[in-house]
């Protein structure tokens, strides 16, 4: 029976390679998970009070694009974080923002673009779902390092204009994951510059936008606003995840031109997976309340801090601009991550697996990824065990 060819080229994902990486060996010590991005902070408060209220909406099918309570709430906050005037119209709730990252491009990304096999733009290293993106919708994944050398963000502009007329989605992830690299004002203008020039929509993946270390990072959406640019011209996705503490909730949501979204809702009506209705009052509640994510982010900024005196003599160190992780400098990120495994127990990620191979190099081979998401004074004791395993 046959199968598509399309996926056929796919890793394993990071986290059953990783289990295949350390579980067959004893871990070194007492267990500490530092390698998926979970937030452990504390949830809004007040959200079981919402969700026990919203019970019944239980028995009925959710609104599929979102319901006006939740739209709302997203357009105000919008409004109230970037001073953009986004309407209900132009934003579609997500079941995640994965889910929302797939299926724009499947709803966005042409058959052809003049004639040609489309690109789709994706940092390397990167969070898997654009690359899958690109190949279930029959594109040219093109793979762009973002390393030390720009930064950690992408120099799309260095790229061959012949490869960027036939760019249909570039991917862009500020604050990165996994390096923590923002995106100033002036890199978005040049992005949307670029965009305008060779006609490429832009999915700014903004999931960290909340946790920073002290200037909240510039989003796309105002940046396209004060370019003048095409409202078509950027897809904006954000997340209750790593802003509320709320992975398992699964609630997003993207905003964007007219079209764009209505015809992400249009696929969606097809095949989407609407957010519960119960659940979608519990996220237009942690929409409209900053407080809880003022209080996280400051146990952020701690672990920043800390983060910096653990590391401040090891070579290659450079703490994150923003989001949670640290990419640590390593030899061999496989190596380096089963050896803290077998002498700590404590489990982080080779940056090779979130990243693919280019011309015979991997631009995550020499990088370990660590989540800072534990409460601060495991995180102390953790990054001390890491550093005097792995740098001394």
């Amino acid at each position: 029976m046959q199968v598509p060819e399309r996926f056929s080229n796919l890793p394993e994902y990071a986290f059953p390679r990783l289990r295949a990486l350390l579980d067959h060996h004893a871990p070194g010590g007492e267990v500490v998970a530092m390698t998926i991005g979970e937030p452990r902070h504390e949830m809004p408060p007040f959200l079981a009070e919402v969700l026990q209220s919203h019970t019944q909406l239980f028995a009925k099918y959710p609104v599929n694009e979102g319901i006006p309570e939740l739209l709302d709430a997203i357009s105000g906050w919008l409004s109230r974080r970037y001073g953009v005037t986004v309407p209900q119209s132009q934003i579609m709730a997500l079941n995640g923002t994965r889910e929302g990252l797939f299926n724009a491009a499947l709803a966005l990304c042409p058959e052809e673009k003049d004639g040609k096999r489309p690109v789709i733009l994706t940092p390397n290293p990167f969070y898997q779902v654009y690359a899958v993106a690109a190949l279930a919708v029959a594109a040219e994944p093109v793979f762009v390092p973002a390393t030390a050398e720009t930064g950690y963000l992408l120099d799309y502009t260095a790229l061959p204009p012949e490869l960027l007329d036939r760019v249909a989605i570039a991917y862009v992830c500020s604050p990165s994951n996994p390096q923590g690299a923002v995106a100033d004002r002036a890199y978005w203008r040049d992005l949307l510059a670029l965009a305008e020039k060779h006609d490429f929509r832009i999915f700014a993946d903004e999931c960290y936008s909340e946790i920073y270390r002290s200037a909240p990072p510039p989003g796309a959406l105002e940046a396209a606003r004060d370019a003048g640019a095409d409202p078509e011209r950027v897809l904006s996705f954000h997340s209750l995840s790593k802003r509320s503490n709320l992975p398992g909730l699964r609630s997003g949501f993207v905003a964007g031109g007219p079209d764009s979204i209505r015809r992400i809702r249009q696929l969606c009506a097809y095949a989407g997976a609407p957010l519960p209705e119960p659940l979608q009052h519990v996220a237009a509640s942690a929409w409209a309340d900053e407080r809880h994510v003022d209080r996280s982010r400051a146990l952020y900024q701690q672990k920043y801090a800390l983060a910096d005196r653990v590391f401040a003599q090891t070579p290659g160190y450079k703490g994150p601009e923003g989001g949670f992780f640290l990419w640590l400098p390593v030899p061999d990120g496989e190596a380096a991550a089963l050896r803290l495994w077998r002498e700590t127990g404590i489990r982080v990620l080779p940056g090779a697996y979130l990243a693919r191979e280019q011309d015979g190099v991997n631009p995550g081979h020499s990088f370990i990824r660590v989540a800072m998401v534990t409460p601060i004074d495991e995180i102390q004791a953790a990054l001390v065990r890491l550093r005097d395993c792995l740098y001394r």
